[in-house]
């Protein structure tokens, strides 16, 4: 058994790079990696589960989660807030797994700030065409919406830079298996388990 801390990962990514896609494949193989379940005031989707997909609070319960020290970041996407409770990462790290956030460039950068230690992996597309394609097929958002979603992934890509690891999400399985060797490599570097080795 490893002594070091576990670790905190952070996936980042425009909308259409698939970051809800790699996490869960991620997360499927790592029996030693938990999901940091985000607390937001956006609307359930159809399919959502309240405590497994994000927490839904109302927009006044979130703003006093937040007031109160409560959130380890927050953000203001696309017109609803997201955060993660700091709580939620310390038990996981105290009960010696290693948190996964999959979260924006905003929170990613907030977490980076509060943990330094966090390992920030940022997924890019494999172009601009391909991210349009995927945020057009899912078929759940309006075309103002959409193009909201175009305009932010633009900026987000610009931020790629400041994250330590920068994965194309061009095959799934070679991406999946890319971002696992990072977790792998990082775990080792910190003295910690690989969260992916068998239990």
């Amino acid at each position: 058994m490893a002594s070091g801390e576990p670790l905190i990962v952070v996936i980042s990514g425009p909308s259409g790079a698939g970051k809800s896609t790699v996490a869960a494949q991620v997360l499927e193989k790592s029996p030693g990696l938990v999901r940091s379940v985000s607390v937001t005031t956006r609307r359930p989707r159809a399919g959502d589960v309240d405590g497994e997909d994000y927490h839904f609070v109302s927009p006044e319960e979130f703003i006093a989660r937040r007031d109160t020290g409560m959130l380890l970041e927050w953000a203001e996407v696309h017109g609803n807030f997201y955060g993660t409770e700091a709580e939620q990462i310390d038990r996981s790290i105290a009960g010696g797994k290693s948190v996964l956030l999959e979260i924006d460039v905003q929170g990613g950068m907030s977490i980076k700030a509060a943990r330094p230690r966090a390992v920030l992996i940022f997924l890019l597309p494999p172009s601009d065409g391909i991210l349009e394609e995927r945020l057009r097929g899912r078929g759940t958002d309006e075309e103002d919406v959409i193009l909201k979603r175009l305009e932010n992934a633009r900026k987000e890509l610009g931020s790629a830079k400041d994250y330590d690891y920068r994965v194309v999400n061009d095959d799934l399985d070679r991406c999946v298996g890319e971002v696992l060797g990072i977790i792998a490599a990082e775990s080792k570097k910190n003295g910690a388990d690989d969260p992916s080795a068998p239990r």
